[in-house]
């Protein structure tokens, strides 16, 4: 009896070899064959799928779709289908995923969600299918609030606190959607916060409240204002 270490020196294919016929040999040929052709077009469709949701190719996508692709695609990054077109407000495309049970809420690599995306890139009508179809506003560490803030739209910021966001968390620099308002010298936003009542006297992790990251950044108006509702530094 061969022992398993004979069994395991010998070659995979010289073991075939030497107890098959060549038809069967054949048909080995032709299922490698096979089997390298299909992960080829698998890994075509797979670009195809999500260079087809990146510029709103939307027949693409749903035909890509039907031959069998999942609906919960990434790229390397783990930026999914719905996230791409979140970030580019293709609304379209966005309700034809949902539709077929794309996760609403997952992350990419960068700890970003769909919803953040679409605060972010100011992508109104995106935010608003999202939330209406539950998307989680809170998140560990940045939030969509927080992303609102770096995209400056107040319709957005506006719609995400009209949701009950809230408007206190913490990034990991320990800044709130407020000080980081204050620090971009976006003063609408500040005054749309402090009007939904914001905090004004927390401070980040470097004792900056975000009166003094007004100063810092030279945002006299913002300063100003912030004085005038009763902040201190």
């Amino acid at each position: 009896m061969e022992s398993a270490w004979t069994i395991w020196r010998t070659p995979p294919l010289k073991t075939f070899t030497a107890c098959s016929d060549p038809i069967s040999m054949s048909k080995l040929l032709l299922l490698i064959t096979f089997v390298l052709l299909a992960g080829s077009v698998r890994a075509g469709a797979y670009d195809d799928i999500l260079a087809a949701a990146e510029n709103g190719e939307n027949a693409t996508v749903i035909d890509l779709l039907q031959r069998g692709m999942d609906v919960n695609t990434t790229d390397r990054a783990g930026t999914s289908l719905l996230m791409m077109a979140s970030r580019t407000g293709n609304v379209s495309l966005m309700e034809m995923l949902l539709a077929n049970r794309a996760g609403i809420n997952r992350r990419n690599q960068y700890g970003d969600t769909a919803l953040m995306l679409a605060a972010i890139n100011a992508k109104l009508p995106a935010l608003q299918i999202l939330l209406a179809k539950g998307a989680e506003m809170e998140t560990t560490g940045w939030t969509a609030l927080h992303y609102a803030v770096f995209g400056g739209d107040p319709e957005v910021l506006s719609t995400l606190i009209g949701k009950k966001a809230k408007l206190d968390n913490r990034a990991p620099n320990g800044q709130t959607a407020l000080m980081l308002a204050a620090k971009l010298g976006k003063v609408d936003l500040v005054k749309l916060l402090i009007d939904a009542d914001a905090d004004m006297d927390l401070a980040d992790f470097e004792g900056n409240t975000a009166l003094r990251l007004a100063l810092k950044a030279g945002n006299a108006e913002i300063a100003a204002y912030l004085r005038s509702v009763g902040a201190v530094e």
